[in-house]
């Protein structure tokens, strides 16, 4: 067997302690299925697993990893589509009453398309990810208190947050969902470092910190 060690000793832990206390909840999920209200959009980084950041229990939250948490835009054709295709599912299969881009602190997607931009070049040296990054171009005319996202690490994370959340509008039977009030659309930002979140007010298109916001 060539898995390595840490799974193998991972899967045991888990079948020995979280699967045996919750082998219930297991076995209700495979004979009815899922049904998640919540579609998470998250960055493929080891560091921010979104199950664990928001403590989620399994069936809880439908969950779509891509480079720099990025949605392209609603573009129907041959092409291979995997974060629209998980879209799609989430949204008109499973009706999930919320979609979140949640984006983090030091994102190296970000920082290549950074560096990129500012350099003129291609960095990577690789086959998907410049390219995959260019999603984010829109974003740095969205500037965030007044600072140029391309100069600013943090500003270009926040500011990809917003362009995949305009994306997201861009497809049709995801905007008539939010329109009619039966869908919300959420905007996150995780700090590695000390485990901040900031959340996006939608009215004022800035981020607070989530400690700092009212509590409803």
């Amino acid at each position: 067997m060539n898995l390595p060690p840490r799974l193998i000793e991972g899967y045991r832990g888990f079948r020995h302690t979280r699967f045996r206390r919750e082998r219930e909840n297991y076995a209700r999920l495979a004979e009815t299925g899922q049904s998640p209200d919540v579609l998470m959009i998250a960055c493929v980084d080891s560091r921010v697993a979104p199950e664990v950041v928001f403590d989620a229990d399994p069936g809880e939250m439908l969950v779509v990893r891509n480079v720099a948490n990025l949605v392209p835009p609603y573009q129907p054709d041959a092409n291979y589509h995997g974060t629209s295709a998980a879209i799609e599912f989430a949204v008109r299969t499973l009706r999930v009453g919320h979609v979140v881009v949640c984006g983090h602190a030091s994102c190296g997607g970000i920082n290549v398309f950074r560096q990129n931009a500012l350099q003129g070049t291609d960095t990577t040296g690789g086959d998907f990810v410049a390219q995959w990054m260019q999603i984010a171009a829109p974003a740095t005319r969205l500037a965030c208190d007044g600072v140029d996202p391309l100069q600013d690490q943090t500003a270009m994370e926040l500011a990809a947050i917003r362009q995949s959340l305009a994306n997201l509008r861009t497809f049709p039977w995801l905007a008539e969902r939010e329109r009619a009030g039966d869908l919300v659309l959420h905007g996150l930002h995780f700090a590695v470092m000390d485990g901040a979140l900031r959340v996006l007010n939608q009215e004022t298109g800035e981020f607070a910190t989530l400690e700092d916001m009212p509590l409803s």
